[in-house]
């Protein structure tokens, strides 16, 4: 599959919620070929519904998405047919089977998953629901990699993860952009883990992109952004008609 010049996936001024209900509002970003976006913010400042948006699961309300240089409107099975891939903040295991066997559904070869992560090489004979939550998120991302997406968006990756675990994770994602040349937006609570592994970032507020930067100027700021950005306590609502 070519590569298009310029961007792997803009959104311009693009509105988006549930019904006529906007949640965030006239967002600008973009995603290059073999970059790590990061996209932080407090909970509910609308960064999974952005995700969403740009996924195809949720329609824009206006402005566009831009995928692979044409304008786009199709679900996300036709944009993961094009070359986007989404992990979701839920573990999208099939939990009554091995680890081996979630691959097999996918048509993801062991050999190619355990390339992503070693460790799930003494796992595949294990029912998935015994690995442990981060085998589980090795397992979700390694298949999601294996299928060679261009892009990957990424919800969450690390959600009740120990502090070791997410920095393995995040490492490989790293890898995977520099590799492959994967472009990966990336939505991640352990902002200081996700600043040491971005080329860019995002802040989001309120539905509103409030500040952007490369991963180093946010993080010669993280202070300053935690104080005044990050200190929102609401949690992301679990309700699908609810506001994210």
């Amino acid at each position: 599959m070519s590569r298009p010049e310029g961007p792997l996936l803009e959104c311009r001024a693009l509105t988006a919620g549930y019904g006529a209900i906007a949640v965030v509002r006239d967002v600008d970003l973009r995603v290059e070929p073999g970059e790590v976006v990061a996209l932080i913010g407090p909970n509910g400042a609308g960064k999974t519904t952005t995700l969403l948006t740009l996924a195809g699961e949720l329609p824009a309300i206006s402005g566009e998405v831009v995928f692979r240089g044409a304008a786009t409107k199709a679900p996300l099975f036709r944009r993961a047919r094009q070359g986007m891939g989404f992990v979701t903040e839920e573990r999208s295991v099939f939990m009554a089977l091995t680890a081996e066997e979630n691959l097999r559904v996918a048509d993801v070869s062991r050999a190619d998953a355990v390339d992503v992560f070693p460790e799930l090489d003494a796992l595949m004979g294990r029912t998935a629901g015994l690995l442990s939550g981060g085998e589980q998120q090795m397992l979700t991302l390694a298949r999601a990699v294996a299928r060679g997406p261009q892009l990957l968006l990424v919800d969450e990756l690390s959600l009740g993860l120990a502090p070791v675990v997410v920095k393995r994770l995040l490492q490989t994602v790293r890898r995977v952009a520099s590799e492959r040349s994967t472009g990966i937006l990336l939505v991640e609570q352990h902002v200081r883990q996700a600043l040491n592994i971005a080329d860019r970032v995002y802040v989001m507020q309120r539905g509103h992109i409030v500040m952007s930067g490369t991963g180093t100027e946010v993080h010669g700021r993280i202070d300053e952004i935690e104080a005044t950005y990050l200190s929102g306590t609401r949690d992301e609502p679990t309700d699908p008609h609810s506001p994210r």
